[in-house]
Protein backbone atom coordinates (compact mmCIF):
# COMPACT_ATOMS: atom_id res chain seq x y z
CA UNK A 1 0.00 0.00 0.00
CA UNK A 2 1.51 3.23 -0.99
CA UNK A 3 2.25 5.65 2.23
CA UNK A 4 0.06 8.53 2.85
CA UNK A 5 2.05 11.53 2.56
CA UNK A 6 -0.71 14.28 2.39
CA UNK A 7 -4.04 14.03 4.53
CA UNK A 8 -6.03 14.96 1.03
CA UNK A 9 -9.59 15.15 2.82
CA UNK A 10 -8.94 19.39 3.20
CA UNK A 11 -8.60 19.47 -0.38
CA UNK A 12 -11.46 17.05 -1.60
CA UNK A 13 -14.10 19.36 1.17
CA UNK A 14 -12.63 22.62 -0.79
CA UNK A 15 -13.80 21.56 -3.59
CA UNK A 16 -17.21 19.57 -2.45
CA UNK A 17 -17.85 22.87 -0.31
CA UNK A 18 -16.75 25.24 -3.91
CA UNK A 19 -19.58 23.76 -6.09
CA UNK A 20 -21.98 23.61 -2.83
CA UNK A 21 -21.62 27.46 -3.12
CA UNK A 22 -21.63 27.69 -6.58
CA UNK A 23 -25.22 26.44 -6.68
CA UNK A 24 -26.70 28.24 -3.41
CA UNK A 25 -25.18 31.49 -5.18
CA UNK A 26 -25.22 31.31 -8.81
CA UNK A 27 -27.61 27.83 -9.67
CA UNK A 28 -30.12 30.24 -10.40
CA UNK A 29 -28.01 32.09 -13.02
CA UNK A 30 -26.99 29.18 -14.43
CA UNK A 31 -30.17 27.61 -15.00
CA UNK A 32 -31.15 30.51 -16.86
CA UNK A 33 -28.29 30.73 -19.05
CA UNK A 34 -29.03 26.78 -19.90
CA UNK A 35 -32.58 27.59 -20.87
CA UNK A 36 -32.10 28.41 -24.40
CA UNK A 37 -30.46 24.78 -24.63
CA UNK A 38 -33.54 23.15 -23.66
CA UNK A 39 -35.67 25.07 -25.88
CA UNK A 40 -33.64 24.13 -28.54
CA UNK A 41 -33.48 20.21 -27.71
CA UNK A 42 -37.34 20.31 -26.94
CA UNK A 43 -38.27 22.18 -30.19
CA UNK A 44 -36.18 19.12 -32.38
CA UNK A 45 -37.60 16.48 -30.25
CA UNK A 46 -41.01 17.68 -30.94
CA UNK A 47 -40.45 18.43 -34.28
CA UNK A 48 -39.57 15.05 -34.90
CA UNK A 49 -42.12 12.95 -32.91
CA UNK A 50 -44.52 15.13 -34.84
CA UNK A 51 -42.65 14.67 -38.12
CA UNK A 52 -44.62 11.44 -40.20
CA UNK A 53 -42.26 8.30 -39.46
CA UNK A 54 -42.35 7.98 -43.30
CA UNK A 55 -41.24 11.24 -44.09
CA UNK A 56 -38.66 11.12 -41.54
CA UNK A 57 -37.28 7.93 -43.68
CA UNK A 58 -37.71 9.17 -47.09
CA UNK A 59 -35.89 12.54 -46.14
CA UNK A 60 -33.33 10.95 -44.54
CA UNK A 61 -33.15 7.99 -47.61
CA UNK A 62 -33.17 11.10 -49.93
CA UNK A 63 -30.30 13.08 -48.20
CA UNK A 64 -27.72 9.76 -48.78
CA UNK A 65 -28.75 9.69 -52.14
CA UNK A 66 -27.57 13.19 -52.83
CA UNK A 67 -24.74 12.31 -50.99
CA UNK A 68 -23.33 9.43 -53.24
CA UNK A 69 -25.65 9.14 -55.80
CA UNK A 70 -25.26 5.27 -55.26
CA UNK A 71 -27.93 2.50 -54.25
CA UNK A 72 -26.23 1.03 -51.63
CA UNK A 73 -25.74 3.69 -48.93
CA UNK A 74 -29.43 4.74 -49.01
CA UNK A 75 -30.57 0.95 -48.95
CA UNK A 76 -28.25 1.18 -45.92
CA UNK A 77 -30.59 3.99 -44.20
CA UNK A 78 -33.83 2.46 -45.42
CA UNK A 79 -32.77 -0.74 -43.68
CA UNK A 80 -31.72 0.94 -40.23
CA UNK A 81 -34.47 3.38 -39.92
CA UNK A 82 -37.09 0.18 -40.61
CA UNK A 83 -35.54 -1.77 -37.94
CA UNK A 84 -35.99 1.11 -35.59
CA UNK A 85 -39.81 1.01 -36.45
CA UNK A 86 -40.26 -2.49 -36.82
CA UNK A 87 -38.46 -2.73 -33.43
CA UNK A 88 -41.07 -0.60 -31.81
CA UNK A 89 -38.13 2.04 -31.01
CA UNK A 90 -38.93 4.85 -32.96
CA UNK A 91 -40.45 7.32 -30.60
CA UNK A 92 -37.19 6.72 -28.56
CA UNK A 93 -34.94 6.75 -31.40
CA UNK A 94 -36.49 10.55 -32.25
CA UNK A 95 -35.79 11.61 -28.46
CA UNK A 96 -32.11 10.22 -28.54
CA UNK A 97 -31.61 11.97 -31.88
CA UNK A 98 -33.13 15.04 -31.27
CA UNK A 99 -30.24 15.08 -28.08
CA UNK A 100 -27.49 14.12 -30.78
CA UNK A 101 -28.77 17.38 -32.86
CA UNK A 102 -28.95 19.95 -30.44
CA UNK A 103 -25.71 18.53 -28.82
CA UNK A 104 -23.95 18.63 -32.22
CA UNK A 105 -25.47 21.97 -33.37
CA UNK A 106 -24.27 23.30 -29.57
CA UNK A 107 -20.90 22.05 -30.22
CA UNK A 108 -20.47 23.20 -33.69
CA UNK A 109 -21.54 26.91 -32.98
CA UNK A 110 -18.86 26.44 -30.03
CA UNK A 111 -16.32 24.70 -31.63
CA UNK A 112 -15.79 26.30 -35.01
CA UNK A 113 -15.18 29.60 -34.00
CA UNK A 114 -12.28 28.52 -31.16
CA UNK A 115 -10.88 26.17 -33.33
CA UNK A 116 -10.72 29.45 -35.70
CA UNK A 117 -9.40 31.25 -32.71
CA UNK A 118 -6.67 28.55 -31.90
CA UNK A 119 -5.52 28.28 -35.79
CA UNK A 120 -4.61 32.29 -35.65
CA UNK A 121 -3.30 32.20 -32.09
CA UNK A 122 -0.28 29.28 -31.07
CA UNK A 123 -0.63 30.81 -27.55
CA UNK A 124 -4.38 29.92 -27.23
CA UNK A 125 -3.18 26.76 -29.08
CA UNK A 126 -1.19 26.46 -25.67
CA UNK A 127 -3.62 27.11 -23.27
CA UNK A 128 -6.44 25.40 -24.71
CA UNK A 129 -4.81 22.02 -26.27
CA UNK A 130 -4.59 20.75 -22.50
CA UNK A 131 -8.31 21.75 -21.74
CA UNK A 132 -9.56 19.85 -24.70
CA UNK A 133 -6.89 16.63 -23.76
CA UNK A 134 -8.37 16.81 -20.56
CA UNK A 135 -12.14 16.74 -21.65
CA UNK A 136 -11.40 14.05 -23.63
CA UNK A 137 -9.91 11.66 -21.01
CA UNK A 138 -11.97 12.48 -18.41
CA UNK A 139 -14.84 9.50 -17.42
CA UNK A 140 -17.45 10.85 -19.18
CA UNK A 141 -19.71 10.00 -15.86
CA UNK A 142 -17.39 12.83 -14.26
CA UNK A 143 -18.96 15.34 -16.27
CA UNK A 144 -22.73 14.23 -14.92
CA UNK A 145 -21.60 14.97 -11.33
CA UNK A 146 -21.48 19.19 -11.62
CA UNK A 147 -24.18 19.63 -13.85
CA UNK A 148 -26.72 17.30 -11.85
CA UNK A 149 -25.56 19.03 -8.88
CA UNK A 150 -26.46 22.45 -10.49
CA UNK A 151 -29.55 21.73 -12.86
CA UNK A 152 -30.61 18.56 -10.77
CA UNK A 153 -31.94 15.37 -12.84
CA UNK A 154 -33.14 16.24 -16.37
CA UNK A 155 -32.41 17.41 -19.74
CA UNK A 156 -30.38 20.16 -19.55
CA UNK A 157 -27.67 18.71 -18.05
CA UNK A 158 -27.70 15.51 -20.37
CA UNK A 159 -26.95 17.74 -23.20
CA UNK A 160 -24.61 19.57 -21.42
CA UNK A 161 -22.49 16.71 -20.50
CA UNK A 162 -22.81 15.55 -24.11
CA UNK A 163 -21.83 18.82 -25.37
CA UNK A 164 -19.02 18.90 -22.70
CA UNK A 165 -18.17 15.45 -24.11
CA UNK A 166 -18.71 15.61 -28.13
CA UNK A 167 -17.09 18.97 -28.72
CA UNK A 168 -13.20 18.55 -28.28
CA UNK A 169 -12.87 16.56 -31.84
CA UNK A 170 -14.33 19.67 -33.66
CA UNK A 171 -12.13 21.85 -32.19
CA UNK A 172 -8.79 19.89 -32.89
CA UNK A 173 -9.85 19.64 -36.28
CA UNK A 174 -11.18 23.18 -37.11
CA UNK A 175 -7.48 24.55 -35.81
CA UNK A 176 -5.42 21.32 -37.80
CA UNK A 177 -7.98 22.17 -41.43
CA UNK A 178 -6.98 25.86 -41.51
CA UNK A 179 -3.19 25.56 -40.68
CA UNK A 180 -3.38 22.43 -42.85
CA UNK A 181 -4.17 25.09 -45.67
CA UNK A 182 -1.13 25.45 -48.79
CA UNK A 183 0.62 28.17 -47.68
CA UNK A 184 1.09 28.79 -51.55
CA UNK A 185 -2.40 29.44 -52.01
CA UNK A 186 -2.26 31.87 -48.46
CA UNK A 187 0.42 33.73 -50.24
CA UNK A 188 -1.47 33.93 -53.82
CA UNK A 189 -4.23 35.03 -52.26
CA UNK A 190 -2.91 38.27 -50.22
CA UNK A 191 -1.25 38.69 -53.35
CA UNK A 192 -4.72 39.97 -54.50
CA UNK A 193 -4.95 42.06 -51.75
CA UNK A 194 -7.35 40.15 -49.68
CA UNK A 195 -8.14 40.91 -46.38
CA UNK A 196 -8.20 38.37 -43.26
CA UNK A 197 -11.95 38.05 -43.33
CA UNK A 198 -12.18 37.37 -46.69
CA UNK A 199 -8.70 35.02 -46.39
CA UNK A 200 -10.61 32.98 -43.70
CA UNK A 201 -14.42 33.43 -45.54
CA UNK A 202 -13.15 32.78 -49.02
CA UNK A 203 -10.22 30.47 -48.86
CA UNK A 204 -9.33 29.19 -45.76
CA UNK A 205 -12.28 27.73 -44.76
CA UNK A 206 -13.75 26.04 -48.08
CA UNK A 207 -9.78 24.31 -47.90
CA UNK A 208 -10.28 22.65 -44.62
CA UNK A 209 -13.97 22.09 -45.23
CA UNK A 210 -13.42 18.46 -45.49
CA UNK A 211 -10.94 18.32 -42.41
CA UNK A 212 -13.90 20.87 -40.45
CA UNK A 213 -16.69 17.64 -41.64
CA UNK A 214 -14.41 14.86 -40.34
CA UNK A 215 -14.71 17.18 -37.25
CA UNK A 216 -18.22 17.40 -37.39
CA UNK A 217 -18.78 13.29 -38.01
CA UNK A 218 -16.29 12.31 -34.88
CA UNK A 219 -18.49 15.23 -32.47
CA UNK A 220 -21.27 13.15 -33.92
CA UNK A 221 -20.53 9.87 -33.13
CA UNK A 222 -18.97 11.26 -29.89
CA UNK A 223 -22.43 12.60 -28.95
CA UNK A 224 -24.66 9.23 -29.73
CA UNK A 225 -22.10 7.56 -27.70
CA UNK A 226 -23.39 9.47 -24.54
CA UNK A 227 -26.95 8.62 -24.80
CA UNK A 228 -26.95 5.68 -22.70
CA UNK A 229 -24.82 7.61 -19.77
CA UNK A 230 -27.14 10.61 -20.22
CA UNK A 231 -29.92 8.31 -19.63
CA UNK A 232 -28.76 7.89 -16.03
CA UNK A 233 -29.79 11.80 -15.48
CA UNK A 234 -33.17 12.02 -17.40
CA UNK A 235 -31.94 12.14 -20.97
CA UNK A 236 -34.75 9.69 -21.88
CA UNK A 237 -34.54 7.99 -25.31
CA UNK A 238 -33.12 4.47 -26.54
CA UNK A 239 -30.12 4.89 -23.54
CA UNK A 240 -33.55 4.59 -21.15
CA UNK A 241 -34.03 1.63 -22.81
CA UNK A 242 -30.89 -0.41 -22.59
CA UNK A 243 -30.84 1.00 -18.50
CA UNK A 244 -33.72 -0.94 -18.07
CA UNK A 245 -32.56 -4.08 -19.48
CA UNK A 246 -29.67 -3.90 -17.36
CA UNK A 247 -31.68 -2.78 -14.04
CA UNK A 248 -34.71 -5.93 -15.10
CA UNK A 249 -32.56 -8.14 -16.55
CA UNK A 250 -34.11 -7.93 -20.08
CA UNK A 251 -31.64 -9.08 -22.37
CA UNK A 252 -33.99 -8.52 -25.17
CA UNK A 253 -34.99 -4.75 -24.23
CA UNK A 254 -31.03 -3.91 -23.99
CA UNK A 255 -30.14 -5.75 -27.15
CA UNK A 256 -32.67 -4.32 -29.50
CA UNK A 257 -31.84 -1.08 -27.77
CA UNK A 258 -28.32 -1.03 -28.46
CA UNK A 259 -29.23 -2.11 -31.86
CA UNK A 260 -31.30 1.35 -32.41
CA UNK A 261 -28.60 2.87 -31.50
CA UNK A 262 -26.31 1.26 -33.74
CA UNK A 263 -28.55 1.63 -36.59
CA UNK A 264 -28.54 5.68 -36.03
CA UNK A 265 -24.73 5.34 -35.92
CA UNK A 266 -24.34 3.92 -38.90
CA UNK A 267 -27.13 6.50 -40.40
CA UNK A 268 -25.21 9.94 -39.88
CA UNK A 269 -21.73 7.94 -39.94
CA UNK A 270 -22.42 7.41 -43.30
CA UNK A 271 -24.24 9.98 -44.73
CA UNK A 272 -21.27 12.54 -42.89
CA UNK A 273 -18.29 10.27 -44.13
CA UNK A 274 -20.22 10.38 -47.98
CA UNK A 275 -20.65 14.13 -47.87
CA UNK A 276 -17.03 14.49 -46.58
CA UNK A 277 -15.97 12.18 -49.44
CA UNK A 278 -17.72 14.36 -52.10
CA UNK A 279 -16.41 17.36 -51.13
CA UNK A 280 -13.12 16.29 -50.99
CA UNK A 281 -13.33 14.89 -54.72
CA UNK A 282 -14.89 18.34 -55.88
CA UNK A 283 -11.29 20.14 -54.30
CA UNK A 284 -8.94 17.67 -55.48
CA UNK A 285 -10.69 18.55 -59.11
CA UNK A 286 -10.67 22.35 -58.87
CA UNK A 287 -6.98 22.07 -58.01
CA UNK A 288 -6.62 19.59 -60.90
CA UNK A 289 -8.10 22.39 -63.30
Amino acid sequence: MFPQLIDTRPWRRAVDDGLNWVVRHWGGTFEAAAYPLLVLLKAIEDLLIATPWWMIIALLTGIAWLATRRWQLPAIVLGSLLFLGVMDLWKDAMTTMALMIAATLTAIFISIPVGVWMSRSFRLRQCVTPILDLMQTLPSFVYLIPTVMIFGPGKIPALIATIVYAAPPLVRLTDLGLRSVDPSVMEASRAFGTNPRQRLFGVQIPLALPTILAGVNQTTMMALSMVVIASMIGAGGLGYQVLQGIGRLEVSRGLFAGLGIVALAIVFDRITQAFGRQLQARIGMQEVR
